[in-house]
């Protein structure tokens, strides 16, 4: 005699599964397209029985006939969300999932017709869920479920959600290119231009973006550098006005921003300015985010961000918390840009000074062969001539003695100069007869041109009165 068969009722197979495991075993079967409970196939029953009981999130549709009759358990909820759960229990997928049933349904009509199971990853599914169009990333495998009669009887799927993944690595790729883009820029503007095309390779989070500097004074910003937007539009003015609080004419709050130091969200940019660009998607954002650019070490910021927000991601914690690197980034990049340049124009300055002194020297060099010049001409003369004649050759030799004289004041002029660099030299001012000091300054030079066959005209008129000069000044200028 054959062993009885157990009656599996409700309450033993849908025991269990938590939320979904108690709405299954409330639900009126009878009014669906499956029926009631105790009629269902043994391969339905032992299915919702192990999706049910599993934390994996699954979900079974059954009945091809009837538009796919979908269960699911409690690690499903959260594809739904909360336009979509708990409604969608026992009724039609196809219903369910109108939004992208024109992907689901050949991938499902495959798996009718050979039986073989399908196998997506990182799939992009643009749902509705917590938006009308929200972008979702998902891995997972339609997999047939073979009824009593050995037909395929409805389909089982296994899924997991990888959105946070796929876009947090895709988040992490625009913040490694950005720090590896630093070193590029040797300017401010510099700077935020690789920025601005370093964003554009990321539409998907950000479809627009606006790069603003500030002024010296902090009361204008200078937009600097786009991405997918020109300049002078209605969203891209040149130049903001930061203490012009008019509302006559739409713009960014950048003062608001300025004054409190923290991000701001500004709602509604499309009936601002009109439709912008949605980097990835077709539709206009919604949203912009305004973020302040600080410098390392600065609490002050030095510009600002105006990000426009995905138009098919919802603005959480992590979104923000990216753009906000992704203004740190900029702010480390312009800081950089803006200490190279300081350190070049300390350079050009070094080497101005060195030409600077090159030239001086030079010039002392050339003051010094002049009276060197003048005299050693006399002196030879005078050694060369006969022995006795040294007294009556005292007019040159006074000629060298001036000259030696003015050779000491060269190098005492070689120390003022030091003093200068110290800026520990003073002036010495007194009343001079400009005209007679200066004729008796080139009158230096008249033995060594008249032995050159030259002949020497000093006209310098006289003033009237007095000039207060610093004569050793005056004699090294001269």
């Amino acid at each position: 005699m054959a062993a009885k068969k157990p009656d599996l009722s409700a309450a033993q197979f849908l025991a269990g599964g938590g939320e979904m495991g108690e709405r299954t075993r409330r639900m009126e079967w009878s009014t669906t397209h499956v029926g009631p409970v105790g009629g269902w196939p043994q391969s339905l029953k032992t299915a919702v029985s192990i999706c049910l009981g599993s934390r994996h999130p699954m979900v079974i549709w059954w009945g091809k006939e009837h538009l796919l009759t979908q269960f699911y358990n409690d690690g499903f909820i959260s594809f739904l969300g909360a336009s979509k759960h708990p409604e969608a229990l026992g009724h039609s997928g196809r219903e369910c999932w109108r939004e992208i049933w024109h992907i689901i349904d050949p991938m499902l009509e495959g798996v009718f017709a050979t039986g073989d199971a399908t196998w997506s990853e990182d799939f992009l599914y643009v749902i509705d869920r917590n938006l009308p169009r929200e972008e979702g990333y998902f891995t997972f495998s339609y997999s047939p479920i073979r009824n009593d009669n050995g037909g395929i009887g409805g389909i089982f799927c296994a899924c997991n959600e990888t959105t946070s993944r796929v876009i947090g690595e895709r988040r992490l790729q625009t913040l490694r290119d950005l720090g590896r883009m630093e070193a590029e820029a040797t300017t401010a503007e510099a700077a935020c231009e690789v920025a601005a095309r370093t964003l554009g390779e990321n539409p998907g989070d950000i479809p627009f973006a606006l790069i603003y500097l500030l002024d010296r004074e902090a009361t204008h910003a200078q937009l600097i550098a786009t991405t997918r937007l020109e300049v002078g539009g209605a969203a891209t003015p040149a130049r903001i006005d930061l203490k012009n609080t008019s509302e006559a004419t739409p713009s960014w709050p950048l003062g608001q921003v300025l004054a409190t130091g923290t991000a701001q969200l500004v709602p509604d940019v499309s009936a601002m300015f009109g439709p912008l660009p949605g980097g990835s998607w077709p539709e206009s954002p919604e949203a912009a985010l305004i973020l302040p650019i600080a410098a390392p070490g600065q609490t002050r910021p030095i510009g600002f961000l105006v990000s426009g927000l995905s138009p098919r991601r919802v603005v959480d914690a992590d979104y923000k918390s990216f753009l906000d690197l992704v203004a740190g980034h900029i702010g480390t990049s312009i800081a950089n840009a803006r200490a190279y340049e300081e350190e070049r124009k300390r350079a050009e300055a070094l080497a101005e000074i060195d030409r600077a002194k090159t030239a001086f020297f030079s010039n002392v060099s050339h003051e010094f062969r002049t009276p060197l010049t003048l005299m050693l001409g006399p002196l030879e003369d005078a050694l060369a001539g006969p022995s006795d004649a040294l007294p009556q050759r005292r007019e040159d030799l006074a000629l060298a003695h001036r000259n030696s004289l003015r050779l000491l004041k060269l190098v005492n002029a070689l120390l003022d100069f030091s003093r200068i660099e110290a800026g520990r030299v003073q002036a010495c001012f007194e009343p001079v007869d400009l005209a007679s000091y200066t004729a008796d300054l080139a009158s230096v030079f008249r033995a060594a041109v008249d032995k050159a066959g030259l002949k020497l005209t000093v006209d310098c008129r006289s003033e009237g009165e007095p000039v207060w000069v610093d004569r050793d000044m005056w004699k090294r200028s001269s």
